[in-house]
């Protein structure tokens, strides 16, 4: 046998082995909540117009907000490496004074704070 069709017979056997031990090894004991369509807790057979608190979405997206701001800033210690670095720099900067101004603003809103 080569070394090729070695590691394929163990990828093999070890496949299966892990699927035989994965049926076999969990305790399977059903009861109430388990059997339920929602094992969450939640209720299914009540109001389904529960009402949300609107501060929970924004917070949420200002989340979204920055998050995606740290996604865009991620690559900026590259942009030096450009024809002008000077033009990135200054656009990112910008960007970033933007997203604490809106972020200053909603803080002295009072829309960060959860109890009203």
């Amino acid at each position: 046998m080569n070394l090729i069709s070695t590691i394929l017979l163990i990828a093999v056997l070890l496949s299966l082995v892990l699927t035989i031990v994965s049926f076999w090894l969990p305790q399977m004991n059903p009861d109430s909540e388990k059997l339920s369509p929602y094992e969450c807790g939640f209720d299914p057979l009540g109001s389904a117009r529960l009402p949300f608190s609107l501060r929970f979405f924004l917070v949420a997206i200002l989340f979204l907000l920055f998050d995606l701001e740290i996604a865009l800033l991620l690559p900026l210690p590259w942009g030096d490496q450009l024809t002008n670095p000077l033009s990135t720099f200054l656009w990112a900067t910008s960007v970033l004074w933007l997203l604490i101004l809106g972020l200053i603003y909603e803080w002295t809103q009072g829309g960060l704070e959860w109890a009203e």
